[in-house]
């Protein structure tokens, strides 16, 4: 019932004895009744608030710091994978193995696998960190003659989780937590279909946030574009829009193999370190193989990790120039964009890696706030702002996902914007096919560049029907249009 009446106020306080007078309840409200001070009652509840620590709730952080570990441990990513071609899902495990062999740190991570381990590549953790089972293995696995056969221990330190994302979720959590519910800090490593988790688990996150727990949370199989076999079912075009509103999700998709291990350094501080932050990380990363590149010299790290950083600047030409912003799997569409912009129509485009686009909202959002409240002030420019505000031309952003996720930056760049995304639902096709499709690939962003420049007046219009018959950007895919590396599902290994 929303609300008593006068007669079963009496009704409940007699079938309470209660001792308050029916003077007492004529009011609009009634009363709060008290036992008083020595009520048995009243004394067992401070009793056991006593226990619990006190009246007001409190967290006691009794962990100790850890020594994280140094700068040996990143060093093989800066040089890129030579001719092998391997996804940025590979090079995470290849750095977690590294990082899980570190003997100040090493036993404290946590590996936590919803379902296919084999698929990211953890097969290989089998041997070594062994599945956690409470009674050991109980039965010979199907797979035991082969070399990374399935193995369960007492003492495993990956947690399979079986086919639960709920169930993995609630691990991460307490693993992420244990700093304080046991004064032990634990790394959770949470791997997962990108599209399985802040989907389907965005409420266990948040709960996550709001328990003030640490670790990693990995959207593998990442993008709409990238895991496209089973259509609809792992097409992730959303992912990061969602996590960007979690205020303690630290969100990154990362192009390059030397990004991620930057990234995960800079979260191992800020979450481990001298002064932890209570914050967790969502990387988005990809099934497809590619060309890892080699750490560019005198690359702006501190930029890299705030979300932005310019990776490549545009060819020496004597035509117009623009910029190309992309993240994650874009990366070597862009880097193709930049080529076919400089041979095909003499255009020098920059290309700038987004590592983070919702970083980079939520600081430009800091800076507009202390604007507002402070206009007298000196005004605070965003860093997005200042770091393009040099930059000659357009701006053009792509990633594989949805344009909302890039357009997150949309009004603090600093000249004209547009952007390419995967709006839309998924098809079952080929990665070529779904990037002409959604027109994320090299030509489409070939096009939107040239298109940009056309409304600004630096090139005539002609150029742009010129474009599209020479791509065939109405007709599918050809080979200037970024010719397939890989349409496999495989992770690289």
């Amino acid at each position: 019932m929303k609300k008593l009446t006068k007669a079963e106020l009496k009704e409940f306080r007699d079938r309470l004895y209660l001792p308050i007078p029916d003077s007492a309840l004529e009011g609009e409200l009634p009363p709060y009744f008290h036992p008083g001070e020595n009520d048995p009652e009243i004394e067992y509840m401070k009793e056991r608030r006593a226990a619990l620590g006190g009246v007001l709730p409190k967290r006691v952080n009794r962990a100790k710091p850890v020594k994280l570990p140094g700068d040996e441990v990143y060093k093989g990513f800066t040089k890129g994978s030579g001719k092998q071609q391997v996804a940025t899902t590979m090079a995470f495990v290849r750095l977690l193995k590294d990082l899980m062999r570190d003997k100040e740190i090493g036993h404290r991570f946590v590996p936590v696998i919803p379902d296919e381990a084999r698929t990211f590549g953890l097969d290989a953790m089998f041997p070594t960190a062994k599945i956690y089972s409470p009674h050991g293995q109980m039965y010979e696995a199907v797979d035991r003659e082969l070399l990374l056969s399935y193995k369960e221990a007492v003492q495993g330190q990956i947690l399979h989780e079986g086919i639960s994302e709920s169930g993995s979720m609630a691990s991460a959590i307490a693993a992420g937590t244990s700093y304080s519910t046991h004064g032990e800090p634990m790394i959770p490593i949470y791997i997962f279909y990108s599209m399985f988790g802040f989907q389907r688990t965005g409420d266990q996150m948040w709960a996550m946030g709001d328990q003030m727990g640490r670790g990693f949370l990995l959207g593998a199989t990442a993008g709409r574009t990238t895991l496209n076999g089973e259509g609809l079912q792992h097409e992730d075009g959303h992912s990061p829009l969602i996590a960007s509103t979690n205020p303690a999700a630290i969100v990154y998709d990362p192009s390059w193999a030397f990004e991620v291990a930057h990234i995960v350094k800079d979260g191992l501080r800020r979450m481990y370190g001298d002064k932890p932050e209570d914050v967790f990380y969502y990387l988005t990363v990809y099934n497809e193989p590619y060309l890892q590149p080699a750490q560019p010299d005198g690359v702006d790290v501190d930029g890299l990790l705030k979300g932005l950083y310019k990776y490549a600047d545009g060819p020496e030409t004597q035509g117009p120039k623009a910029n190309i912003l992309s993240s994650g799997v874009a990366g070597p569409w862009a880097m193709e964009a930049q080529r076919m912009l400089a041979d095909d129509w003499g255009v020098s485009a920059s290309v700038w890696s987004a590592t983070s686009w919702t970083e980079l909202r939520r600081e430009a959002l800091t800076c507009d706030e202390h604007n507002l409240l402070n206009p007298d002030a000196e005004q605070r420019v965003p860093y997005v702002t200042r770091a393009l505000s040099q930059a000659e031309g357009p701006f053009v952003g792509v990633s594989d996902y949805m344009k909302a996720v890039q357009d997150q930056i949309a009004q603090w760049v600093p000249g004209d914007w547009s952007s390419l995304g995967t709006d839309g639902f998924g098809l079952s096709d080929t990665r070529s096919a779904l990037r002409r499709h959604f027109h994320v690939d090299a030509a489409s962003i070939t096009l939107a560049v040239l298109t940009s420049l056309v409304r600004r007046g630096e090139l005539d219009g002609e150029v742009l029907r010129e474009a599209i018959a020479r791509y065939h950007l109405k007709n599918g895919v050809t080979e200037a249009g970024g010719p397939e590396t890989n349409d496999t599902q495989s992770m690289g290994v």
